[in-house]
């Protein structure tokens, strides 16, 4: 996915309210940028972080600036890091296009957004001749609080749980179920869950993989130009 224009750089200086960031450009102007992130946001919030925004030609929106990327060190020296939560669905749609993800290769149709379960919507759902339905679920992943090591969730989350056990409803149907956590740095070289925040997600985890769904983690390379999907990393039991 590249950026449809050059971002702007500037400083972050607080994140609150949960969609809002205020942000002082390299120009020295102070304005109000969108955060497209409904999550804690566990150590990206870091005033005097470098950040990159996105504007928009949209005369009708209120916020011109939306906030994308931030510059963080995990211990491995600084990296950037999507922090923008509107992306990764777009990404693994195009990654499964393009063959990237090997597990996901091979179907004729890819929907989105397609309802499914109890008043839910599954995020992908692929078909293919002679193969059962695959239900994609997408998880954005940007916490890191070891070098090296993505973690998921950062906060707890229900409706996590809840996708969770609907992609094992599927499963246990008879169709394929897959769970794609997908890592907006670059930095990482495994995947697990935080099972410290959220000790019933970890338990939906475990109950999902139990009845049939397969848990994939693929991290991105991010540049100022673009996001891409770039290979596997492995899961931590």
């Amino acid at each position: 996915m590249r950026f449809a224009q050059v971002l702007t750089t500037g400083r972050l200086v607080q994140r609150y309210k949960r969609f809002l960031a205020d942000v002082v450009l390299d120009s020295g102007e102070a304005l109000t940028a969108h955060c497209a992130n409904p999550g804690s946001m566990l150590g990206l919030n870091v005033p005097g972080a470098r950040v990159w925004l996105s504007k928009s030609d949209n005369p009708a929106r209120k916020l011109k600036y939306s906030w994308e990327l931030v510059e963080i060190d995990f211990g491995r020296g600084p990296e950037m890091v999507g922090i923008n939560t509107g992306h990764p669905n777009g990404l693994v749609a195009a990654a499964i296009r393009d063959g990237t993800i090997a597990e996901l290769a091979g179907y004729e149709t890819l929907r989105q957004e397609v309802a499914y379960g109890r008043n839910s919507r599954v995020d992908m759902l692929l078909a293919g001749e002679g193969r059962p339905p695959c239900y994609v679920e997408v998880k954005n992943v940007h916490l890191m609080r070891m070098p090296g090591l993505a973690e998921f969730p950062d906060a707890v989350t229900a409706r996590g749980a809840k996708h969770l056990d609907e992609l094992g409803n599927m499963a246990e149907a008879g169709a394929r179920a897959v769970m794609v956590f997908l890592i907006q740095y670059g930095g990482a070289d495994r995947f697990a869950l935080a099972r410290d925040i959220d000790p019933a997600y970890g338990r939906a985890f475990d109950r999902a993989r139990e009845r049939g769904v397969e848990m994939l983690a693929y991290r991105c390379r991010l540049t100022p130009e673009e996001i891409v999907l770039e290979r596997p990393v492995p899961i931590a039991e």
